[in-house]
C-alpha cells in the first residue's frame, strides 16, 4: 500500500513553511524523503506497517520531498534522507536521521510530545 494513500501528511514546501509551522500549537514532524530513496521506503514501510502505533502519537504531520526543493533541503542543510524534523510554536525541537527503526522512532516523538 502506498505510503501517501495511508497517511494524507499535509506537504509542506519552502514558500509556505514559515506560515505553515508558526500556525500550528501541537508537536510537528516534518518527513523529509525523496523519489526512490531506498532509505526512505524502508521508513515509509515501516511506518505503514505501525499505523496503529503511529496514530497514537498526537502530531501534526508534514511532509516534503527534498528533490522537489532544493530550497528548504538546503536550510536545513539536509545531506541524507530520510529526515524527521521537529517544531513547535516556529521553534525547533529535534531531528532523528537516519531513521532508526520502529521502536526508537516512537520512543523519541514519545518524549519529545511529553516534554513539550
Amino acid at each position: 500500500m502506498n505510503f501517501f494513500e495511508v497517511y494524507q501528511f499535509e506537504a509542506i514546501h519552502s514558500s509556505n513553511f514559515d506560515e505553515k509551522i508558526a500556525a500550528t500549537e501541537e508537536l510537528i514532524c516534518i518527513f523529509f524523503w525523496g523519489k526512490d530513496c531506498p532509505n526512505c521506503e524502508v521508513a515509509k514501510k515501516v511506518l505503514v506497517d505501525r499505523r496503529a502505533d503511529v496514530d497514537q502519537l498526537k502530531v501534526k504531520w508534514f511532509h516534503a520531498n527534498i528533490y522537489d526543493d532544493f530550497d528548504l533541503a538546503t536550510r536545513f542543510g539536509l545531506f541524507g534522507i530520510p529526515v524527521f524534523l521537529f517544531f513547535k510554536r516556529g521553534k525547533k525541537l529535534g531531528k532523528i536521521t537516519p531513521f532508526p527503526g520502529f521502536e526508537p522512532f516512537y520512543d523519541a516523538v514519545a518524549t519529545l510530545i511529553q516534554k513539550y
